[in-house]
């Protein structure tokens, strides 16, 4: 009898697991007050048992859609979306087990990305953020947008690509703006008061990581030119693991002499960065994503490459042409915000980012000059970042018709005698000086040896020259970490710093 019982107890456990397992399960992105992508083929995918059928109601549209999990489980439907409207619907979905989801949205979802820019709250939080964003009790008092939705992504880094993440969408009022991502924010609150419907906005970013992190381990391995960050990366895992051999020993020898006295103990454990090492985050944060139908991508992140421009000219675009290929839409749209101003930071870094214009289709960038700080790595000034983002995807994305989105950016120049004349693109109305006299450009001889130059406007060009130099033969405009640049269009953006010529600078010898 004993074991009769013990036999029918183990039966209602497996029965109890299988039945659990074979529940319809749905990745984190999919569930209540999300936003779908209007006017789209959108997936919508997750988990069941082997074999098991599923329908799906769809309420904006009246035929159910049918699926079948394939053998391990894993499934996939495509839907087509209607125009985007502030009507809010439900999907149900129905197999072994029935799912609800509420109050979704129909509109335009964006993937908002990079590092402690981009991750930088709009309020206060005490342990990380002290400041928040300039104005920010105003901000949030006046955040009433619920059909702005955000979902903010958990940090997380994995060796291995995961299926899914951590978050959950949440509604834009004044009890939640408080820890959305800034940039993100303002760019979707921008977004939405222009294009009248509502907004999705996927954060997922993280301080302090270099663009390899967010680079599939793929792509990494198939290009020489980044061997040398998978040989770092070995080689900081190597000191870590030494460095914890050597905690160990040295606590082992501690507590001996401590007669094992643990409160006498006060070794720290080293610290390992994991969400510095290379693809980890693509694993973690990003691959997950990459089912769900998206208009495109911003993006703030470089300040941990600064170190090495150079290889940064590269490893952007090759970053881009991964994320594009892997979610299959083709070359969405890509914006991205150029380095502020800050000590810390090089004018290299920033040409690398001016330099991806020209090789990435269908992106754009945000210049920052006028709103860094020197002292301070997260300027707070992040409503300008959001709403010159806007700017660009407004005009180039929504075709939004007579609007300038992009501030001068450098296209030639002539030599005139002892003058370079400077023509630029996005200038065609005009430029124009934020004070008496232009700031920040320097002339040079072919001795390579630059000299404050004066700075001249004459329509959409810039006259430059210097009684130091004879016969000029190359310009720099703002090539310091911290230069205060004050040529703008007339549209009042921002003219992107930038040189001339292309002499070796430190940061293109460091891989």
């Amino acid at each position: 009898m004993v074991c009769f019982k013990k036999i029918l107890l183990v039966s209602l456990v497996l029965w109890a697991q299988i039945s659990l397992t074979a529940q319809i399960k749905l990745p984190a992105l999919v569930s209540d007050n999300m936003v779908l992508q209007r006017n789209s083929s959108i997936n919508l995918w997750g988990w069941a048992s082997p074999n098991e059928k599923i329908n799906i109601q769809l309420g904006w549209q009246n035929t159910s859609v049918e699926t079948t999990a394939d053998k391990e489980g894993n499934w996939n439907v495509i839907a087509k979306t209607p125009k985007g409207s502030e009507k809010a619907y439900s999907i149900i979905l129905e197999g072994k087990n029935k799912i609800t989801l509420h109050n979704i949205l129909i509109g335009e979802v964006w993937v908002c990305s990079g590092q402690s820019n981009m991750y930088f709250p709009v309020g206060r939080e005490e342990k990380t953020w002290k400041t928040g964003v300039k104005d920010y009790e105003e901000e949030i008092k006046n955040a009433n947008f619920p059909n702005i939705r955000i979902f903010t992504v958990l940090t997380k880094a994995a060796q291995k690509s995961l299926d899914d993440v951590k978050g959950s969408w949440a509604g834009c009022s004044p009890n939640t703006v408080n820890t959305f991502s800034a940039v993100a924010y303002f760019f979707g609150r921008d977004l939405y008061q222009n294009l009248k419907i509502p907004i999705g906005l996927i954060s997922s970013s993280w301080g302090g990581t270099k663009a390899e992190a967010w680079t599939s381990q793929k792509v990494l391995e198939e290009n020489p030119d980044f061997l040398s960050i998978l040989e770092t990366d070995a080689k900081n895992e190597k000191l870590y693991q030494e460095k914890l051999e050597n905690y160990y020993l040295n606590l082992r020898n501690e507590r001996i002499t401590n007669n094992n006295d643990v409160s006498k103990t006060e070794l720290k454990k080293p610290k390992k960065e994991e969400n510095k090492t290379s693809y980890v985050l693509y694993n973690a944060m990003l691959h997950p994503l990459i089912n769900y139908t998206i208009k495109g991508v911003i993006w703030y992140q470089g300040e941990s490459n600064a170190d090495k421009a150079y290889q940064y000219r590269s490893l952007f675009p090759a970053m881009v042409k991964n994320w594009r290929e892997d979610w299959k839409q083709g070359d969405f749209p890509f914006y991205y915000v150029q380095i502020a101003p800050h000590n810390s930071q090089n004018p290299a870094i920033r040409e690398a980012q001016l330099m991806a214009l020209k090789t990435l289709t269908n992106s754009g960038m945000v210049v920052t000059t006028d709103i860094g700080d020197a002292k301070n790595i997260h300027p707070i000034d992040k409503q300008t970042v959001g709403y010159r983002l806007a700017l660009i995807a407004r005009a180039k994305t929504y075709n939004e018709p007579n609007l300038v989105y992009s501030g001068p950016i450098y296209n030639h120049m002539k030599t005139d005698r002892q003058r370079i004349q400077i023509y630029f693109d996005y200038a065609n109305s005009g430029l124009v000086k934020n004070g008496e006299v232009l700031k920040e450009f320097e002339i040079a001889g072919e001795d390579h040896v630059f000299y404050p130059a004066e700075a001249v406007i004459k329509g959409s060009t810039v006259i430059v020259s210097s009684s130091k130099v004879k016969n000029p033969i190359a310009v720099h405009f703002a090539w310091k970490a911290v230069p205060e640049a004050n040529l703008f269009n007339i549209e009042n953006l921002p003219a992107s710093p930038f040189r001339t010529d292309d002499w070796v600078e430190k940061t293109d010898m460091s891989f």
